[in-house]
């Protein structure tokens, strides 16, 4: 009994310097992971996990797969220690968080904002542990949900002639291989993606549009999802933008835009329709679309949603630096666009 229980205490103990170069000569002599498990008397999963995360070029080191362990234990602890101790850095990476900025974007500005103060320094990952260490709390709450989810799509893929056989087809659709090609290639501003994310039973939706060159977002609110409802939102929240910076939109072939050429009429924005199934011909509306989520998730009733917080959404969605705008705001990179118009 005594040694079957120290057998399980020594499974939540890290690998020692001994256990590793064993399971190095193992290795070397052909052993599997089992017989490895039997021979330093650890859990197979703990030996097979250790083996893949050390396991560079095919070939485990004892040493190396000892020096990443120590380095990384390091970080955790110095992450936490870090933000604890410099009040100023604490208060700046909880306001972020909770702005629904990632870890590596507060990195990185932090680095932009404060050029030359050290003490206003962290890495991504240093964040994520202080997150994750903190104690139950409404504190640790409040920053997790802050944390964006990520998620591989937002809806299923259609497959094959079915997609099209339920979608139907949207009469005079100008498809998306007649698309200029500067659109494609994002030279010039003003071309828009645009789709819908759904609510509740599918009951609601709420619009969604994204300028291609600067991640501009803009969320609109619909009083309902049929096509005359969509064209006329659609159509209202484009008045407001320059021309030069509304040339044409990408949309999916949901019914929704069947009233595009009205649509065309009265904004003069051509629009293109993507293939069915194609989501990544959208890849800009697709991956805003996995960040809009954050505010309203499945099953969010958008009829019940205030339009003030739709408002906020947008704004802190344009609101927070951009990696691939190399780490500019949407709303600055947009409305410098809008400036160079007037």
């Amino acid at each position: 009994m005594i040694h079957s229980l120290s057998m399980k205490t020594m499974e939540y103990q890290r690998l020692s310097s001994r256990e590793r170069e064993e399971i190095s000569r193992g290795l070397a002599e052909g052993a599997g992971v089992v017989a490895l498990a039997r021979r330093i008397g650890r859990n197979r999963g703990t030996v097979s996990r250790e083996i893949a995360r050390n396991s560079g070029c095919g070939e485990y080191r004892a040493i190396s797969a000892g020096n990443r362990a120590s380095m990384s234990a390091s970080s955790r602890k110095q992450g936490k220690r870090i933000l604890m101790k410099r009040g100023m850095l604490q208060s700046y990476v909880v306001e972020k968080i909770r702005a629904c900025w990632s870890p590596e974007q507060i990195a990185v500005m932090l680095v932009r904002e404060y050029p030359h103060d050290m003490t206003m320094r962290i890495s991504h990952e240093a964040i994520y542990q202080y997150v994750y260490v903190l104690p139950r709390g409404s504190l640790k709450q409040s920053l997790i949900k802050g944390l964006r989810q990520e998620r591989a799509w937002r809806r299923k893929k259609y497959r094959g002639r079915k997609s099209e056989e339920t979608r139907g087809k949207i009469a005079d659709m100008l498809s998306i291989e007649e698309r200029p090609q500067e659109v494609a290639s994002r030279t010039i501003p003003g071309h828009w993606e645009g789709d819908l994310i759904l609510g509740k039973y599918k009951r609601t939706a709420l619009g969604t549009l994204v300028e291609r060159t600067t991640r501009y977002t803009m969320l609109v609110p619909l009083k309902a999802k049929d096509a005359t409802s969509v064209r006329k939102a659609y159509a209202k929240a484009m008045r407001d933008v320059p021309k030069e910076l509304a040339r044409s939109l990408t949309y999916d072939q949901g019914k929704e835009m069947s009233q595009h050429k009205q649509f065309t009429v009265d904004t003069d924005i051509t629009v293109y329709f993507a293939h069915p199934g194609s989501p990544w011909e959208r890849g800009t509306n697709e991956n805003t679309n996995g960040l809009i989520r954050q505010f309203f998730p499945k099953g969010t009733e958008f009829d019940k949603v205030p339009r003030r917080e739709i408002r906020r959404a947008q704004d802190l969605l344009n609101g927070r630096p951009r990696k691939v705008l190399d780490y500019e705001m949407p709303n600055e990179a947009f409305t410098k666009l809008v400036a160079l118009n007037f």
